[in-house]
């Protein structure tokens, strides 16, 4: 694993802004290919079998949590634990998820977090920096999302009448959601769906369904937002008693929880594509990683200890922490890599690298793209 660097394109904007992918320059430059990383096949078959072994260990983590109806401890309210229990008895199909790695080519990839429910950056890895591989000439790069999105959705499109409408749904005012919505909606057209929009504050609630601002019911929903705010608003409390599609299923709300990363180390302790994580520190000495349960974008996140102590502000904190022995992430010229590994369905699909200043990963945090030889 190396980072070189690179020639950025001169009419790179352009191509970007023709593709949907707006906000390339956002915060002072948010693409950034001045620069790439580079792997070996070795190197990439080792990422790949690293997410698909921690899918197998993070649908073991749920099953788990289910057969033992250990909701609480994930924060999901009492009236919502029925409708995720079932929802994963009854195997209920999933899209697509990222896992956050620590990896340096050298020792086994790290298991950071789980963005199982609402992730982004998808335009990015699997267009933007597809093209770019394209156009300068690199050998290869780990990236089949595209391909398998689209198979995807018509794997889940088969099971829905033939006449659904698949509404898409993100809030307003959040140009980075909206983007990433309407690259997945083109990859379930791709697939043959029919497909509809209604950001989330238009949806509206009929006394038997959701329906979107024309008032039509709405029978197969995909929602670019958290369930744990759904949980929490009172639109969402009409959600266990609806008849209705939706992906992500409410059985992801387990795995987009930070909690379960406890969960992960008591069934699966000394594994080595994970790190302690307790939900007390007592277990782990004085350096850590504190995380709230519900945090996104690296948000209220805290680094204690005797290595370069740092924390971050935002909203979260009150559902609770998990605490995680601290990963020795890389660093190459001052920049701190996280890599973010996909996958669709089951199937480990490519991966993205987004890089910082600081080991924590940020809405601000630069996307570098990579290919492998």
């Amino acid at each position: 694993m190396q980072r070189l660097a690179s020639q950025p394109r001169p009419d790179w904007q352009a191509k970007f802004a023709a593709l949907g992918f707006a906000f390339h320059s956002a915060d002072g430059g948010y693409w950034n290919e001045a620069a790439c990383y580079r792997f070996s096949a070795d190197e990439i078959d080792e990422l790949e079998a690293a997410t698909q072994e921690l899918q197998r260990l993070a649908l073991a983590a749920v099953k788990h949590v289910v057969g033992n109806a250990q909701y609480e401890r994930m924060q999901i309210p009492a009236e919502f634990q029925t409708l995720v229990g079932n929802s994963w008895l009854q195997n209920e199909p999933s899209l697509y998820g990222r896992f956050d790695l620590a990896y340096d080519g050298r020792t086994a990839p790290k298991l950071l977090e789980y963005n199982a429910d609402t992730p982004t950056s998808l335009l990015e890895a699997a267009v933007a920096q597809w093209q770019w591989l394209e156009e300068t000439g690199r050998p290869d790069q780990f990236n089949s999302l595209h391909e398998k999105l689209i198979e995807r959705w018509r794997t889940l499109g088969a099971a829905w009448p033939q006449e659904a409408v698949v509404h898409f749904s993100c809030v307003k005012d959040n140009e980075e959601d909206r983007i990433t919505l309407e690259y997945l909606r083109d990859t379930a057209v791709q697939a043959g769906l029919t497909t509809g929009f209604a950001y989330m504050e238009d949806l509206g609630w009929d006394g038997a369904s959701f329906v979107d601002a024309e008032e039509k019911p709405i029978t197969a929903w995909f929602k670019l937002y958290p369930y744990e705010w759904i949980m929490r608003e009172p639109f969402g409390a009409h959600l266990p008693r609806v008849t209705l599609d939706i992906v992500e299923p409410p059985w992801k709300a387990l795995l987009s929880n930070k909690a379960i990363l406890a969960t992960l180390w008591e069934l699966f302790p000394d594994h080595p594509n994970l790190l302690p994580a307790y939900l007390t520190p007592d277990y782990l000495g004085s350096d850590f990683v504190k995380k709230p349960f519900f945090s996104r974008e690296g948000a209220n996140v805290s680094f204690a200890g005797r290595r370069n102590a740092i924390n971050t502000e935002g909203p979260y904190g009150a559902e609770g922490y998990v605490y995680q022995a601290r990963a020795e992430l890389p660093q190459f010229d001052g920049n701190y890599p996280v890599i973010g590994s996909w996958v669709v369905g089951d199937e480990a699909a490519g991966i993205g690298i987004r890089e910082d200043v600081t080991p924590i990963t940020t809405n601000r945090s630069r996307f570098v793209p990579h290919f492998f030889d």
